[in-house]
């Protein structure tokens, strides 16, 4: 196979990455197209919106230290509700993650904001607003040897580390069939090999190795290295809103909020709140 082609399919488009002036800078992900018009929706009718989501999910959903739900998803479900103009209407509560469904279909809510994934299986469950965030692959390598794009000749007979049997294993060894492969059963012990030298890189998740690189375990060593790659046959299609079947006019009210969002800059300022090492 020859995985040219195929690349271009995962690479984001480096025509949407800024220039080497601006490299330092946090990149924020955008999943909208700007030009896009959809319709405002009207929810006078709608008596109530309730949020459902967890606790254990940090930093998207989880317990502060006052004992308040808090996280990526509950300020965003609060900027939905005021895009839509129907803050007073909202509410959000948590619940653990095998109760959600039923929760849902038994009417004790509107929509889960929880990281429910959007699979074949589950869009037969729920309907789905677009993804408001993806998970892209990353490498991330020491800062001294970091290299830039295209990283395909430059990680040639590289000793590139990843966790064994994921789905970025299959991603690096399907699109990066050049280096050296170096599977680890525990991202500690794959991390702490590229700190002391032993990996010439790693690949995962880079939401994941964002958390390590700001992290005290990292000391400052590494960086991210080329990317991200966006492979939603290995990785999936990213976060999504869920409601009801039936209720497909209420995941179309959430797209168009999520869209204004985006276009106004308020999911740029809550995903560099909650992840300052961005992950794209």
């Amino acid at each position: 196979m020859n995985p040219a082609p195929l690349m271009l399919a995962i690479v984001m488009s480096l025509a949407t990455l800024p220039g080497p002036a601006r490299s330092a800078e946090p990149q924020v992900p955008v999943l909208w197209d700007s030009k896009e018009r959809l319709p405002k929706p009207d929810l006078s009718t709608l008596p109530r919106l309730r949020f459902l989501t967890t606790t254990d999910f940090p930093p998207f959903n989880f317990i502060d230290k006052a004992g308040r739900l808090s996280g990526f998803h509950v300020d965003l479900a609060r900027a939905i509700c005021a895009e839509l103009g129907i803050a007073e209407k909202c509410q959000i509560q948590a619940l653990p993650w095998n109760e959600l469904g039923s929760a849902l279909n038994a009417g004790e809510g509107e929509a889960l904001i929880a990281g429910v994934p959007a699979t074949a299986e589950t869009r037969e469950k729920y309907a789905f607003s677009r993804p408001y965030l993806q998970f892209p692959a990353r490498f991330i390598m020491k800062k001294a040897q970091a290299v830039t794009e295209p990283l395909v000749d430059k990680l040639r007979d590289k000793r590139v580390g990843v966790i064994a049997g994921s789905a970025h294993e299959r991603v690096l060894r399907d699109y990066f069939g050049n280096l050296k492969v170096v599977t680890y059963a525990k991202p500690d012990w794959l991390n702490a090999d590229l700190k002391d030298g032993k990996l010439d890189a790693v690949f995962g998740d880079g939401m994941r190795l964002s958390f390590w690189l700001s992290g005290t375990d990292a000391v400052g060593c590494c960086r991210f290295a080329g990317g991200p790659y966006l492979a939603p046959e290995y990785l999936g299609t990213g976060l999504a809103i869920a409601t009801t079947p039936g209720n497909a006019a209420l995941a179309a009210a959430f797209d168009y909020a999520l869209h204004e969002i985006s276009a106004k800059g308020t999911f740029a300022e809550l995903y560099l709140r909650y992840f300052p090492v961005s992950f794209f």
